[in-house]
């Protein structure tokens, strides 16, 4: 957005200053400079196969559905989870210390509320502010873009959804199933399955859950106790879907789907793959 000077054509960092500010703050010994990222391109060898974008966490307690999304994610194949927080109780902090010190999650602090008004719902009237709903895009940008060069693949949704494959156990071998059918380096589009909270199911004769003694006293949604799915609703079916991509193939993102990319974006046949919403 800036022009470059003559002679720097590849800046190493950057400062913000204000539009009227005199010739001296060039020289200010406090000015902070972010570095400049992702100079050097890569194709392959990443660091991480799958990352997960979480955005954003406020307020948040819901503890027992944390660790069972996580720990779900991990038997998945993902190996970074990022998490854009604002706040949370002391439990959800524990659990964030834990998976942080593991060495799955990355917790980035999102503070923007300091300093705007932020949006407190994912829809306007639900709690209108200066910025929507604590700065939700501009992280999962970010996120897009921290995370370019160090993940294969990076997937953008909400710690209550899930990505299930249908045919195979884990994005590990469902990834190449998708890129074979529906193209490499696509933005891949997975249908919204909602499970109420409200309702609750006995397991299939044929299935048993796990003991959940030990978790009577946690706080938070117990997903494997919530089997009722909604019925599709075709006038959201094709809204309120969340997405896997390869972060170098898109430049820009929303919450639902991309603005912009290099090869477009494909839904996904939902018995091959689906989001399981337990909201």
């Amino acid at each position: 957005m800036c022009p470059l000077p003559s002679g720097c054509e590849t800046p190493s960092s950057i400062a913000v200053t204000s539009a009227d500010a005199n010739s001296t703050s060039t020289n200010d010994p406090n000015q902070e400079f972010l570095e400049v990222k992702n100079q050097q391109e890569k194709t392959e060898s990443f660091p991480y196969s799958f990352t997960v974008c979480i955005s954003t966490m406020f307020d948040f307690t819901n503890v027992l559905q944390l660790v069972q999304s996580l720990e779900m994610l991990q038997l998945l194949g993902v190996n970074r989870v990022v998490v854009y927080k604002t706040s949370c109780s002391p439990e959800t902090q524990r659990i964030l210390d834990y998976y942080t010190q593991k060495g799955l999650l990355e917790v980035i602090p999102w503070s923007l509320s300091r300093y705007v008004n932020v949006s407190r719902g994912w829809l306007p009237e639900h709690g209108p502010g200066e910025l929507h709903y604590f700065g939700q895009i501009p992280a999962l940008n970010d996120c897009l873009y921290r995370y370019m060069y160090q993940s294969r693949y990076v997937a953008l949704h909400d710690i209550d959804e899930l990505i299930l494959p249908q045919k195979v156990v884990s994005w590990v071998e469902l990834l190449p199933l998708l890129e074979n059918k529906y193209g490499a380096n696509k933005c891949y589009m997975f249908e919204n399955n909602v499970f109420p909270i409200n309702i609750m199911l006995a397991p299939p004769a044929s299935q048993s859950l796990p003991p959940q003694t030990d978790w009577k006293n946690v706080t938070g949604v117990n997903i494997l106790a919530h089997l009722y799915q909604e019925p599709i609703i075709e006038e959201t079916h094709y809204s309120n879907f969340k997405i896997i991509v390869n972060p170098r193939a898109v430049f820009s993102t929303t919450v639902h789907g991309v603005l912009k990319s290099q090869h477009g974006c494909s839904w996904i046949d939902r018995n091959i793959a689906r989001m399981y919403h337990t909201r």
